[in-house]
């Protein structure tokens, strides 16, 4: 304990706005990275979505982060960063179009979406970014096929007959769910003719320039969609593989958009994908934030969180259903919550690399753990040694359900 209190900055509050100085220490854990992963311990804690729009307010001003990345569809996110950069709407009509079904069809989300396009009236020299990292679930929408098809017609007219015909049984892809219904031969034989699309795009890209950069992206993302829409829900070994593939996917346009930009970018999603270890290994045997760490080295920081108790929004199945609040009471003995939780601060986060040695020791080993994805399974508890799957963490001694639109 002892250990751990001396390790631990206190935290002033998780509201965005006000005082920062309390970050400052986060902010030399994050150093030079380009990519943080900030994760959340249950898909819809209040707490966790404001500390989030608090901690990229800071990196953005004090460390010059311009792009905030989400689990979510990669076109979704496009949609959002158009409001973001000045396009129509309002910030409660963008959350219900692009974030409807999601956990984060929350307030807190509005807020987010709201201070971007704020700060980017107030700042148009330090323009930040929003984007959505994740395959197109729960829809691709037809939008984003006709970005390729609209620049493919302009720049390669003489493919656009041919990409036309292998887009026209797939668009506009506008509910995963009712598509996974399909047969899986149906749906094999639909991602091949995405990813022949794909390549057909791809070809000569260099040649093309910057611009068309994007137009391969946006293929990319519809080729990662039907591929890993190719799972058999029947076959344990086809939904991990389906996983494994919607990881390296979210990396891999992670990577593409801060190579292509050049931006700092803070990383949100569950603790599962943005850490080195999953609570569920059998699923999620190499997560995005491994691949990160591969690709990017100290270039990747990984923050994760726990929580002590309190209500988070869940689902009683991964694919049907509405969120709602589950509450769960506070850790009991032997889970790491339950010390953590003793630490004298309310609210803390540590440098797991750099502990004392009686709390690194303590920290690199398995005990239970507070986590719900899509679901939440309270007996038993999964177990994760948290100085192994992550570089920091946030700890919270409450939290409460996140608020809905």
């Amino acid at each position: 304990m002892r250990s751990l209190e001396r390790s631990a900055h206190p935290l002033r509050s998780t509201e965005p706005g006000g005082r920062t100085e309390d970050l400052r220490a986060l902010g030399a854990m994050v150093g030079d990275a380009k990519v943080v992963g900030l994760g959340e311990a249950t898909h819809g804690s209040h707490e966790f979505f404001t500390m989030k729009e608090r901690v990229f307010r800071h990196l953005v001003e004090e460390r010059d982060f311009t792009t905030f990345a989400l689990e979510m569809s990669w076109s979704a996110g496009l949609r959002i960063d158009e409001y973001v950069q000045g396009g129509p709407g309002d910030p409660r009509t963008i959350a219900k179009d692009t974030l409807a079904g999601s956990p984060w069809e929350r307030e807190e989300f509005v807020s987010l979406i709201a201070w971007l396009r704020e700060h980017n009236r107030r700042h148009p020299d330090h323009r930040v970014h929003f984007m959505g990292d994740d395959i197109g679930a729960p829809e691709l929408g037809d939008h984003i096929f006709e970005r390729v098809v609209s620049s493919v017609g302009k720049t390669r007219p003489e493919v656009l007959p041919q990409l036309t015909e292998l887009y026209g049984g797939l668009r506009p892809f506008d509910d995963i769910f009712g598509y996974l219904r399909k047969p899986v031969a149906e749906r094999e034989e639909n991602a091949a003719h995405a990813k022949e699309a794909l390549d057909l795009v791809a070809e000569h890209q260099e040649a093309d320039g910057g611009d068309y950069a994007w137009t391969v992206q946006h293929a990319r993302n519809i080729a990662q969609t039907f591929a890993f829409a190719t799972v058999d829900l029947t076959d344990p070994a086809s939904v991990t593989a389906a996983e494994s593939l919607r990881d390296q996917a979210m990396a891999d346009n992670v990577l593409w958009w801060q190579r292509h930009t050049g931006h700092k970018m803070l990383l949100s999603a569950h603790n599962g994908h943005i850490g080195y270890l999953s609570t569920h290994p059998d699923m999620y045997p190499r997560t995005q934030g491994a691949v990160l760490r591969d690709r990017l080295g100290h270039g990747y920081v990984a923050i994760g969180f726990s929580f002590a108790g309190g209500s988070f929004l869940t689902k009683d199945a991964s694919l049907d259903g509405d969120w709602k609040a589950v509450t769960v009471p506070a850790a009991r003995p032997g889970m790491n919550e339950h010390v953590l939780d003793r630490v004298r601060y309310r609210d803390f986060y540590l440098d797991l690399r750099t502990a004392p040695r009686p709390a690194g020791a303590w920290l690199d080993r398995a005990r239970p753990v507070y986590d719900a994805g899509s679901t939440f399974t309270p007996d038993p508890l999964p177990v994760l040694a948290l100085g192994r799957a992550y570089d920091a963490l946030i700890h919270l001694h409450r939290v409460r359900a996140a608020d809905q639109l």
